[in-house]
């Protein structure tokens, strides 16, 4: 078939490498009669390097189970439960029972019995099979330190047993066995790197495992996440300002809540959370319970001439009382200690309260220049006015003064570098990709001032995806993480490059994280919603993209979702709804003439049931729309072309947008392409998606990083 031979034709060397994890293996006591590759999709060998196919995907489970339990038997009740959930038991051990006969078949071709199999247990006998895990384990235990980073660079970021997926029990059982395995490979890398051996292969070594690494961290970190003490810091009323706002305190707000951030015990709320809760009429304990915190943290600022003082409160979020409170007084000269003074007092009074000892933070100064720091606080405050006219573009100009007066300052050109990135996306600009590229040039500022800012990383890595290096992107997006992997925006962004590449399971992963930080965060909401909704969990995404709406995010990906639940008209009027964010969160295309309420009406009422009435006619009639947009428009790309056509399976202008003209804005189209619902299933299954994948670069990330959930493996034979 077409698209079984793009698969094989696009996979020819990703095959290559997987033969190549068995080559030139360590000496073993006992020449194994197969060797199989655990990591990533699951392959068997005979030794001569020849394929052996299992098509039968609880047989290819059977034997990668008896991998993970080091030789260990397995009761085959326990098989037939974990593989046959939800069967009758005798009809379960009826279908293990053939299982096994088949794979005993199968299996004789390399020349020995390689299962043993009784009434109550089945195992692998001892030395006939050797796993990728096996030589790579093998090589650390023996000081081949070269051997192992060779191993490791092949490998890449792949998990153990990919796309073996047979129900919550199963995966609960395989997740354990990979953490497990992780873990141990963490400790014989550590080990390793302190054995004192040869700098070049510690350099080889360290450089292979950082493609592994995030994923260990990742797991560390949610394990951790209930070992931390939850805060939150709300935003600090202002008392010489307007309306309690004041971009002076909240800056003040936001160095506190990066400062407590770097308190190993502390797991702080991010800033958006927190915010949104800004003059909120809840009680405490409800925006306590609401952002799933212990504590929170309220106070002050009073900003006269060159005076600061701060009041600051430690609230128990359980009860709304106070436990703690101090005044603190400075100057503009010494800011950044005061900063740290605050932080320092906040971090003891919670150890304090908690009975536990806290690590002290530490406050690096940003700039020498209180002018500078001024115009940055003043950019940031307009930084997060995403949608307000002209307010990304005065962000500009006041950075660009700030680093002119303090050249040196990296915070300010990181934030320079945010804001281009929130202008090629949010704004009806004509030039997205040169946006882009002053974004990119003021984070290289940044991290040429102050080389360990993940976030910088994390940003230079979606630059990378637009221009079609999508392997170059997710190693930069790793790193950004290996060095902040408690901020939610690194972890979003990280989760999000990964759902652009049909990494879906792993990308959900790290919006999890995200989200367990930045509770009340719409983008990660939606973010989520379109990972459920790839999975085929149509009433999770739902209930996340609705809760997306409800934090002020556009209604398109809940009315999709609502369409795949057979529910059209309600999800044409929710499609609709979203016309009333245009010129607020979403922006007419590039290029257009401005609309009347009539026309724009009308318009929205066509994308709307071309997109989720389920009429092939209304999907035509709208078909033909988008392909006169797109003659007409300045931005043959443009998002509001590639998402719709994404999301009525129209295959031809999906390749022609994303395929010739990818963008800042029309990337995040990618993610909807991955889901298993018609129509949009007619797109990664059509004959010349693999080709798409290799123009745009996907299809490269695929080889390192691991094939999509949602395609076929290819078999390379």
């Amino acid at each position: 078939m077409p698209l079984r031979a793009g698969l094989l034709y696009a996979n020819k060397a990703r095959g290559m490498r997987v033969e190549q994890q068995f080559r030139q293996l360590a000496p073993v006591a006992h020449q194994p009669a197969a060797q199989i590759a655990l990591f990533g999709a699951f392959h068997l060998f005979k030794t001569n390097g020849s394929e052996i196919d299992i098509p039968n995907r609880r047989a290819r489970a059977v034997l990668a189970m008896l991998c993970l339990t080091n030789d260990e038997p397995i009761e085959r009740a326990l098989l037939s439960t974990l593989l046959w959930p939800g069967r009758f038991e005798a009809h379960a051990k009826a279908s293990l029972r053939q299982c096994l006969l088949d794979l005993g078949k199968l299996l004789a071709p390399v020349g020995t019995n390689v299962l043993d199999v009784t009434r109550s247990h089945v195992a692998l006998r001892s030395g006939t099979i050797q796993t990728d895990l096996d030589v790579l384990e093998g090589r650390l235990a023996n000081f081949d330190h070269a051997g192992a980073a060779e191993l490791l660079a092949l490998i890449g970021a792949r998990r153990i047993a990919e796309h073996m997926d047979f129900g919550d029990a199963f995966n609960q059982w395989l997740a354990k066995r990979r953490a497990d395995i992780e873990k141990r490979l963490l400790g014989a890398i550590a080990c390793a790197l302190d054995d004192g051996g040869d700098p070049d292969a510690h350099a080889r070594l360290r450089a292979a495992w950082s493609a592994r690494d995030p994923a260990v961290q990742s797991a560390t970190v949610r394990e951790k996440l209930d070992d931390k003490t939850r805060i939150a810091v709300l935003p600090f009323k202002s008392v010489a300002a307007k309306e309690g706002k004041d971009y002076f305190a909240d800056g003040i707000v936001d160095e506190l809540i990066t400062t407590l951030g770097q308190v190993p015990q502390l797991l702080v709320a991010g800033r958006t959370s927190s915010f949104h809760f800004r003059d909120t009429a809840l009680a405490l304990p409800e925006v306590a319970a609401a952002l799933n915190v212990t504590h929170l943290i309220e106070g002050s600022v009073q900003r006269q001439g060159e005076q600061v003082r701060i009041h600051i409160h430690l609230i128990d979020g359980a009860n709304g009382f106070e436990s703690w409170g101090q005044r603190y007084d400075g100057t503009l000269d010494n800011i950044f200690a005061l900063q740290e003074t605050v932080a320092q007092a906040v971090t003891a009074a919670i150890g304090s309260a908690l009975g536990i000892a806290m690590q002290p933070p530490r406050v690096h100064g940003l700039t020498h220049s209180n002018e500078a720091y001024d115009l940055y606080l003043q950019g940031k405050a307009l930084s997060f006015n995403m949608f307000g006219d002209g307010a990304l573009d005065a962000a500009v100009k006041l950075l660009d003064m700030a680093v002119a007066l303090d050249p040196d300052f990296a915070e300010a050109w990181l934030l320079k570098g945010e804001v281009h990135q929130l202008i090629a996306i949010y704004t009806a600009c004509l030039d997205r990709p040169a946006q882009s590229a002053l974004m990119a040039a003021s984070v290289e500022r940044a991290l040429a001032i102050k080389p360990n800012l993940g976030q910088a990383y994390s940003l230079l890595g979606f630059h990378q995806m637009v221009n079609n290096d999508f392997v170059g992107g997710l190693d930069l997006a790793f790193k950004g993480y290996r060095l902040e992997p408690n901020n939610p925006q690194v972890a979003m962004r990280l989760g999000s490059y990964l759902m652009f590449c049909g990494r879906t399971e792993d990308g959900m992963r790290y919006v999890e994280e995200a989200l367990a930080q930045d509770p009340v965060d719409g983008r990660k909401f939606m973010l989520r919603g379109g990972a459920h909704f790839n999975r085929g969990n149509i009433d999770s995404a739902i209930a996340d993209h609705q809760r997306s709406v409800d934090l002020g995010f556009v209604s398109v990906f809940l009315a999709v979702a609502t369409a795949a639940k057979g529910q059209h008209e309600r999800a044409v009027e929710q499609y609709m709804q979203t016309r009333l964010l245009v010129n607020k969160s979403i922006f007419p295309p590039a290029g257009t003439a401005p609309m009347t309420q009539e026309v724009m009406d009308a318009y929205w009422l066509v994308a709307a049931k071309g997109v989720c009435s389920g009429v092939a006619e209304d999907r035509e009639t709208y078909c033909r729309t988008l392909d006169h947009l797109h003659m007409t428009m300045y931005d043959k790309g443009d998002f509001s072309i590639a998402l719709p056509a994404v999301c009525m399976g129209h295959v031809d202008m999906v390749f022609k947008t994303l395929g010739q003209n990818i963008s800042p804005a029309s990337i995040a189209a990618l993610i909807s392409i991955w889901a298993d619902v018609d129509p949009i299933r007619q797109i990664w299954q059509h004959p010349e998606f693999i080709p798409f994948a290799q123009r745009i670069g996907l299809a490269a990330m695929w080889d390192k990083y691991g094939w999509p959930d949602l395609l076929p493996v290819p078999s390379n034979r």
